[in-house]
């Protein structure tokens, strides 16, 4: 069964983004809040992060060619760290914006206004973000995770801008706007460093989960009798694809025939209890001394 595409998500996105902007900077406009301000700003990196997505999302789902036996799936971790990057640039942005409002200060006006629009933005961000962030770990796409928990973000956010805004609307105390402003970008900048750190460990071929490996080593263990036993389980995570190889050895008097039936038969159900997985096993002969030699990733 062909795998469900998942541009719609990241146009999904990209169609949030918009409609929160636009609610966002109206709201910054009755307002002149410091705080709604930083809320659209991280909108809009939100926005930049969704086309980056769909692109990424656009290559990774391209079949293997000549080039790129393996295919395109890595593709997906550029999105993320452009997103991890931007969210940086987004709360240096918030936190200057935060200092100058707190050396000229300004009075929030049409406060409540303001409010209920944040309000409205801030359950379509909550709803989208959760559709993103179910089919980004259904599907093993971290640039929906990536996109999913920076919407999340965007939530929280503006939950700190509302808390700030209605504080300053009921004390009057003007200060506490940019101070939820600088909150809120050490909030983001948290987001930030937590979907760079994911998406390096993708680039540097983390293992997978332990809950897929215990997966592939029950369908490999309800082999072991008869001689037959398993060896070399390497395995590595490239976004929605995952690929894993092992050595299987079998009795040295097998035909080479009856070998590969028993391979394809093991590929088969692993392949059925994980999806979206690459299976690579090579034959070899128990009891043979140079079935021992081989079994890092440098051949001895």
């Amino acid at each position: 069964m062909k795998n469900e595409s998942l541009t719609r998500f990241a146009w999904l996105s990209i169609l949030t983004a918009l409609i929160t902007i636009s609610l966002k900077s109206f709201a910054y406009y009755l307002t002149g809040s410091v705080g709604m301000l930083s809320d659209a700003l991280e909108s809009l990196v939100n926005l930049i992060a969704a086309v980056m997505a769909l692109s990424m999302l656009t290559l990774a789902e391209k079949p293997p060619d000549s080039e790129h036996t393996y295919g395109y799936s890595k593709a997906e971790y550029f999105s993320s760290v452009t997103e991890g990057i931007l969210i940086f640039i987004a709360a240096i942005s918030i936190g200057f914006t935060a200092i100058d409002r707190i050396l000229h200060p300004r009075v929030i006006e049409q406060p409540f206004i303001g409010l209920i629009i944040s309000v409205i933005a801030s359950i379509i961000n909550f709803t989208v973000a959760t559709v993103l962030l179910k089919t980004g770990k259904r599907q093993n796409s971290i640039s929906l995770e990536a996109d999913g928990h920076h919407l999340m973000t965007d939530v929280l956010t503006s939950a700190g801008v509302i808390i700030g805004v209605t504080l300053v609307a009921l004390t009057n105390i003007q200060i506490l706007d940019p101070i939820a402003a600088i909150l809120i970008a050490v909030n983001i900048v948290y987001t930030g460093i937590k979907i760079i750190k994911e998406s390096t460990l993708g680039l540097m071929d983390t293992s997978l989960l332990s809950s897929d490996l215990k997966i592939i080593e029950s369908v490999l263990n309800n082999y072991c009798k008869n001689g037959i036993s398993y060896h070399g389980l390497r395995s590595r995570q490239s976004a929605h694809r995952r690929f894993m190889s092992v050595h299987i050895l079998v009795p040295g008097n097998w035909t080479v025939h009856k070998g590969h039936d028993l391979l394809d038969e093991i590929e088969r159900k692993i392949c059925k209890a994980i999806s979206n997985i690459t299976v690579i096993t090579h034959l070899e002969p128990a009891g043979d001394p140079k079935s021992l030699t081989d079994i890092s990733i440098d051949r001895n």
